[in-house]
């Protein structure tokens, strides 16, 4: 550790980010024990895709505190593995990281399994190995381990997990994630990853050389309207899970759904043109599809 950065500065660091998410990590109107608990997973959740895309705060202090050495510091894989170790000690020992160790009693408490939070790290993994997916059911197992676990962490916590839960999150994580593909298309690509499904792309008539132009042309608008289509899709499948629940909880869920349809309502209205930038839902429309939701009707 530098005398400039110290464990309690990394933690309080990556919890920050929680502002600036596309959805509420832990909103005030829910219990204290469940935001408590939900920005502990967040942590986790946080760190460990700062590590896959490289976005670890600078000097290598993350690094140290897994016990990776200096020379293999740059190494995404490397770290992921030693964060993965670091996981497991969750379970059974003490871990080195202090966002770890914020995690370790809410498992305890929450009996929460590794399976979310290995299948997370996957994802990471798998972005380091895979660039381009080939079909949309290629994506869809990408997302399987990328954001469904988030959903299933979050009934979890909230001791609401049943089966039939668990399928409606799924939708609704997978449609969130899409759509957060969507609004970062050039971001993606500038890390040379593409996440249209190539069968896709061939069948718009899209190249990758068209993604990386300043604005879309027709096919790739195409292509994102029917990507984003496919969201929709997906929310509305998930949808009647807000509905399953009750209380904060609900609240917490339609939050969920209403993001995910007002951020499509955002990239319809820039005409499916993604490209300048991730064309952002207001708070307006977001309101207002939360409204819908709450009533039932969407």
């Amino acid at each position: 550790m530098t005398a400039t950065t110290t464990a309690p500065d990394l933690e309080r660091a990556t919890l920050d980010k929680a502002a600036s998410e596309n959805f509420p990590v832990a909103p005030f109107f829910l219990p204290r024990d469940w935001r408590d608990d939900l920005m502990a997973v967040y942590g986790f959740a946080r760190l460990v895709d700062d590590i896959g895309d490289g976005d670890l705060a600078p000097g290598g202090a993350d690094a140290r505190l897994l016990g990776v050495s200096a020379t293999e510091a740059e190494d995404r894989l490397v770290l992921l593995d030693a964060f993965e170790a670091d996981l497991r000690r969750v379970f059974d020992a003490t871990p080195r990281h202090p966002l770890l160790r914020r995690l370790q009693p809410v498992v305890r408490r929450r009996a929460l399994t590794p399976e979310p939070f290995l299948g997370l790290i996957a994802a990471n993994r798998q972005d380091q190995l895979v660039t381009r997916y080939e079909t949309y059911d290629d994506l869809l197992a990408y997302c399987e381990l990328s954001a469904n676990p988030v959903g299933r962490l979050v009934l979890a916590v909230t001791g609401t997990s049943t089966p039939e839960r668990i399928r409606l999150s799924d939708a609704i994580c997978t449609a969130l994630q899409i759509v957060e593909h969507l609004q970062d298309v050039a971001e993606d690509l500038a890390r040379d990853r593409i996440y249209l499904p190539a069968e896709d792309m061939r069948r718009f008539h899209v190249s990758e050389t068209d993604l990386s132009a300043k604005t879309a042309g027709a096919s790739v608008r195409a292509l994102v309207a029917y990507e984003a289509q496919r969201a929709r899709e997906l929310l509305n499948e998930g949808a009647p899970l807000v509905g399953s629940v009750h209380g904060r909880l609900k609240l917490l869920l339609a939050g969920f759904v209403a993001g995910g349809k007002a951020a499509i309502h955002a990239i319809t209205a820039a005409e499916y043109d993604v490209l300048p930038g991730p064309p952002k839902p207001g708070k307006v429309q977001l309101l207002r599809e939360a409204g819908v939701i709450l009533r039932g009707e969407g």
